[in-house]
């Protein structure tokens, strides 16, 4: 899970595998795979920086990386 602020100052729990897109337009909005969409407080860099490591905590980013190099040698 990932803490996001809604714009009414109050935190959010997001699980990060849910994510789909994050976009800055000035307001940072965050769509779910579900169709959901969210407006956070917190620029789009900044979520994107805490889905990259929520992802190395659960070891998503090594496997991910494992992958691409494996699929590179063949």
């Amino acid at each position: 899970m990932i803490a996001v602020t809604k714009l009414n100052g109050e935190s959010l729990f997001l699980n990060a595998l849910l994510i789909e897109t994050v976009e800055e337009t000035p307001d940072t909005y965050i769509t779910l795979i579900t169709g959901k969409r969210l407006i956070v407080l917190e620029k789009a860099e900044e979520v994107i920086d805490k889905i990259k490591e929520y992802n190395r905590g659960i070891g998503i980013h090594a496997a991910t990386i494992k992958l691409q190099q494996q699929t590179e040698d063949m």
